[in-house]
């Protein structure tokens, strides 16, 4: 009998403790920003809450203040996304399609990703790298698994999907995992 009672009690103990774990990580990732261990935005302003400085004659160079480090930078004004790596230096960029609301410009940090999921538009969508909320909707970073030539999204649907080609969703995929840092620039 006592067999069984140590055994009753070391399964309890366990289920318990996998159910706190899993209660802290919803809680984690579904804090107010700056609650969640992980700053969701930058706490005070910087260089990356205006509108960082272009080349006119490299319009893809990367934008300087937009930081330092690895990195993804997403420019709201270019509909543009650079993947920074060590060095500073830029393994990819490429253009996107913005959804219908915007985070705002600021430091986060990637807090999930989905390797297949439906977007909030109907739409079967692969590579989700989520990185920001607004209210109770998820923006991130995503490739439609069929991609349109121009999509049609009804303006009044609230949308925080970024969209990227197939090639470059894989390419935010393979780089932007847990807690990479994004920059969103103006």
């Amino acid at each position: 009998m006592a067999r069984t009672s140590t055994a009753v009690v070391v399964g309890l103990t366990a289920a318990a403790v996998g159910t706190v774990g899993f209660l802290a990580y919803q809680a984690r990732t579904t804090a107010p920003a700056g609650l969640a261990g992980r700053p969701g935005a930058s706490a005070s302003p910087s260089a990356t809450a205006g509108k960082a400085p272009r080349d006119p004659r490299h319009p893809t160079a990367l934008p300087s203040g937009s930081g330092m480090g690895e990195r993804v930078v997403y420019s709201l004004d270019d509909d543009r996304v650079w993947l920074v790596g060590h060095g500073n230096r830029v393994e990819r960029t490429f253009t996107v399609e913005p959804g219908t609301i915007d985070p705002l410009p600021g430091s986060y940090w990637v807090t999930s990703r989905s390797s297949a999921v439906i977007g909030t538009d109907g739409t079967p969508v692969e590579h989700v790298v989520r990185f920001a909320s607004v209210g109770a909707l998820a923006i991130g970073f995503s490739a439609a698994v069929t991609e349109r030539a121009h999509p049609s999204v009804d303006p009044a649907l609230k949308t925080g999907g970024i969209r990227e080609t197939r090639v470059d969703g894989d390419a935010m995929w393979r780089f932007a995992t847990i807690g990479e840092r994004v920059v969103v620039i103006r």
